[in-house]
């Protein structure tokens, strides 16, 4: 009942120890029953052997006494003998005999009689069968010997039957069957208290292991000793302490991202005040102009720097999430994005291109490529000077797609392009308006996408002349989309075509 009442409602807690002693008492209260019905045939047939051999013995006696007179069987059966036959004091004892034609030639008439005496088996080798029946509501245990013909030229045969009411039997077998099953009665709720002791002491170190877990202070992520672990225990204790483990990295880092969040913020906030300050000791309109197109400048840094950390945290949480990837053009996507971003590269005499191969399908979340891509393009902006050109494409090469961006500006050595990509890194040629985050959105949201992401300096031109700027790169796995299966049989679609 208690394991119907789960399957209706799962959410119900379940108890280990329940499910357990549920498994092991299950199959006990199912095979008892069986071992009641075999305990009672046995008890029956071992009940029976003795009386159904007493029988035979009196149809082999009385068998002893049949002479044939006229090929006619007589039965020559003295008063004594009948006496001891019918001396049972419990059950009543009933004999006859028959001959060929099935008339009572002896004995008791209210004996059932065969249906199809003829019918019944010969037995030549002296044999006695035995059969069950019937007689005024009282089962009866049947005896019987067929009696071949004493000579060729009669050939005649007699049927001696003995009946006993089975009272005595009955008597035994429950005798037999009240001698095993009664103890069961105090066998079985022993074992049942056994089991539910050995079970509660088997079930100890999974309690002791939980009161380690919970006496544990809240910021303690240390992995937990194996010493005293049980065997059965120690990979679901690994697999935790693997999970502790990925959590203490998490944590770590969100620590340091904090950190350095924290010390990101308080440049701009300290250059704001520093500059609000100066603003309300100046008396000139000029000076004071100045020193608010400064607080601008100083508020649209600062909301730069948020908007990069709430990217660069969302980037993560989705990360964490798991979200589900959709099939996009990757192509199409860059096109859109860039044409956004024309008019910020005309304001900085930047020439803005992009460069089409067709449609690059892959797995991933728009939202996010927006934010990546968005990214790269700034990034490229910032360091490319006025006059230079900064270029976009997506080119499919085998099963990969490389998602470029491409800029003229100062380029970047090889040592740096390894360091760029972690948070609030800068190099050495950057200017006071980034925040050292783009980057490393980039990378977050490549590895998402099980892209990978890279910036190196360009390649050499072919007079030999080394080319300034540098090219951003992201590789996405390309999607290809599996085909229809026909939903209709060959030969229906040959007919449509």
């Amino acid at each position: 009942m208690r394991n119907l009442r789960k399957r209706e409602n799962p959410d119900i807690q379940r108890s280990l120890f329940g499910e357990i002693l549920d498994w092991m008492l299950a199959p006990l209260l199912f095979v008892w029953p069986i071992s009641i019905a075999f305990t009672h045939y046995f008890a029956n047939s071992v009940a029976s052997f003795p009386y159904d051999q007493s029988l035979r013995e009196h149809v082999a006696a009385l068998a002893r006494q049949v002479s044939s007179v006229d090929g006619r069987p007589q039965l020559e059966l003295l008063g004594m003998a009948q006496a001891f036959l019918r001396s049972d004091e419990i059950d009543n004892v009933y004999f006859h005999l028959l001959d060929g034609d099935g008339r009572l030639i002896a004995g008791d008439k209210e004996l059932p009689v065969p249906k199809r005496v003829d019918a019944l088996p010969k037995n030549e080798n002296g044999e006695v069968h035995f059969r069950d029946d019937e007689y005024r509501g009282q089962t009866l245990r049947v005896a019987y010997l067929r009696l071949p013909a004493p000579d060729a030229a009669h050939q005649r045969w007699a049927l001696i039957e003995v009946g006993e009411t089975t009272e005595k039997r009955s008597q035994l077998a429950n005798k037999i069957i009240a001698s095993v099953i009664l103890p069961q009665f105090v066998i079985i709720p022993l074992a049942v208290v056994l089991v539910w002791f050995g079970l509660s002491q088997g079930l100890r170190p999974l309690t002791r292991l939980r009161d380690r877990i919970h006496a544990r202070r809240e910021a303690d992520l240390s992995p937990i000793a194996l010493g005293r672990v049980p065997e059965e225990l120690r990979p679901l204790t690994e697999a935790f302490n693997s999970m502790l483990a990925r959590m203490q990295h998490n944590v770590d880092a969100q620590r340091r991202f904090i950190a350095d969040a924290a010390h990101q913020m308080r440049t701009p906030l300290t250059g704001l005040k520093t500059q609000a300050q100066l603003a309300m000791r100046e008396s000139d309109p000029a000076e004071l102009r100045h020193a608010l197109r400064q607080i601008l400048i100083g508020v649209d840094r600062a909301s730069h720097l948020v908007d990069q950390l709430l990217a660069l945290a969302h980037a993560e949480a989705s990360g964490h999430a798991q979200q589900a990837l959709l099939e996009l053009d990757l192509d199409q996507l860059l096109r859109e994005i860039v044409e956004t971003w024309v008019v910020r590269a005309l304001d900085r005499h930047i020439d803005l291109g992009f460069e089409s191969t067709g449609a690059v399908l892959i797995q991933g979340n728009a939202f996010l490529l927006r934010e990546m891509i968005n990214n790269l393009i700034d990034n490229a902006l910032r360091y490319t000077p006025a006059g230079g050109r900064v270029t976009a494409r997506v080119v499919a090469q085998g099963d990969f797609a490389l998602l470029e961006v491409e800029d003229s500006g100062s380029g970047i050595s090889d040592e740096e392009s390894q360091k760029v990509f972690d948070r609030f890194y800068r190099g050495e040629g950057a200017d006071g308006e980034g925040s050292g985050l783009g980057l490393a959105i980039v990378r977050e949201i490549a590895e998402l996408h099980l892209a990978a992401a890279s910036l190196r300096p360009k390649s050499r031109s072919t007079d030999g002349d080394e080319q300034s700027g540098c090219v951003a790169r992201i590789v996405f796995p390309i999607h290809r989309p599996q085909p229809l299966q026909p939903l209709l049989p060959n030969s229906v679609q040959t007919g449509f075509a």
